[in-house]
Order: structure tokens, then C-alpha cells, then sequence
């Protein structure tokens, strides 16, 4: 495996020129348009052309670098206690907030993500940590939705609170984000209250609408 630029020779100012350019990419991110390429990043962190491909060897790589990072383990405040429906609705909450701080960022990632072009699999889109995270949320319901239904209902919860939703409800349907992030919260909380008392009903009666024989 090679060795990534950065790491050999003059490491820490060679980290400070990456950190230059990820900044530098970012800013240009926030302003909307179209996604910074690696010269355009180059030219705005004041570094060469060539001295920026030996870091980022195309605009994918640049604009994963981009993103913003999120490296905790959880979304759940402490001392959260255990009902489901309480702990989903918080990893949700900070998650939207996540979204909504970021969005120019997560737009860009959710535009490269639907591109055709795009291989990689290691873009934070596919690597599905909100469905984690959502999944610890709802770990106390397991014992009455089986971990396959909290997988189920992570994802189902996943895609109605994602940056994807937050673009359909803002630019389709013209909702402010205040109300857009409402309504994705108000999705979250349906969610779970239908799986929850999905499976706190009775189930129906064996042979329930049918004429017994004798």
C-alpha cells in the first residue's frame, strides 16, 4: 500500500497545506454553485496546481475530504434513559441540526453521491452511520421489535430525516428549514410510535373471521 503524500517528509507542514486546502475547499462549498474543482482550491488556498494533485489526485477526493466529519460514537445526550421513542427523537434532533449546520457541505456529497461517475464507496452517504446511530437509539426496543426490526426501523427513520428529505421539503415543496425540520422530526416520531404499538398489539384471533367446523 503507498503511502499517502502527506505522510512522508516534512509531515507537519505538509498536513498544514491539506488542512489549507480542505478549508479552502470548504469555504467555496458554502458559497454555493458548483463543487469546487482541485485548480479552483488550489488557486483559493494560494497553493499550486500541482502541488495540490499530490494531496487530492481528483475532485472526489478533495470534496470527501471536504466533509464535514463526525467522529462520535453516538447522537444521544447523557442520561437519556431508556424509552425508545425519547432516545430516537434526540439522536434525530441532533442530527437534523447536524444536517442543517452543514448543508452546503451535504449537498455537495449528496450531488457526488447520485453522480454516475462516482465508485468509491467509502463516501460518508454510503456508509449508512445514521442508520447506527439511530440503531443505538432504538437498542432498548429490541426485546419487542427483534433487531431486525430496529434495523428496519433505522432505515425507515434514516430516510425520512436525511439530507435527501431536506432537499425535497425546501426546494419541492418550498418549506422554510424551521418547518422542514419539523416535519422530518414529526416523521421520526411516527415512525417509531407505529412500530412500537405495532408490536404491543394482541395478534388476531387463529381462524379469526372464518365459520368453524364441527
Amino acid at each position: 500500500m503507498s503511502t499517502p503524500y502527506e505522510h512522508s517528509g516534512r509531515t507537519r507542514q505538509k498536513q498544514r497545506t491539506r488542512s489549507d486546502l480542505v478549508a479552502a475547499a470548504r469555504e467555496l462549498i458554502s458559497r454555493g454553485g458548483s463543487p469546487p474543482t482541485v485548480e479552483e482550491t488550489a488557486a483559493a488556498a494560494s497553493v499550486s496546481r500541482t502541488t495540490a494533485y499530490r494531496y487530492f489526485r481528483s475532485q472526489q477526493e478533495l470534496l470527501v475530504a471536504a466533509h464535514p466529519e463526525v467522529d462520535r460514537a453516538t447522537l444521544l445526550p447523557p442520561d437519556v434513559g431508556d424509552d425508545p421513542e425519547t432516545r430516537l427523537l434526540a439522536a434525530v434532533r441532533t442530527f437534523i441540526e447536524s444536517n442543517l449546520a452543514a448543508e452546503p457541505q451535504q449537498r455537495t456529497m449528496l450531488r457526488l453521491s447520485l453522480d454516475p461517475a462516482t465508485t468509491a464507496g467509502h463516501l460518508p452517504l454510503r456508509q449508512g452511520r445514521a442508520i447506527g446511530w439511530f440503531e443505538e437509539a432504538l437498542a432498548p426496543a429490541i426485546p419487542r421489535l427483534t433487531e431486525a426490526g430496529v434495523r428496519r426501523l433505522a432505515v425507515a427513520v434514516r430516510s425520512a430525516v436525511g439530507i435527501e428529505s431536506l432537499v425535497w421539503l425546501v426546494d419541492v415543496a418550498g418549506l422554510t428549514r424551521e418547518d422542514a425540520a419539523d416535519v422530518m422530526l414529526s416523521s421520526a416520531r411516527a415512525l417509531v410510535r407505529d412500530a412500537l404499538s405495532a408490536s404491543s398489539a394482541p395478534p388476531r384471533a387463529r381462524g379469526h373471521g372464518r365459520s368453524s367446523r364441527g
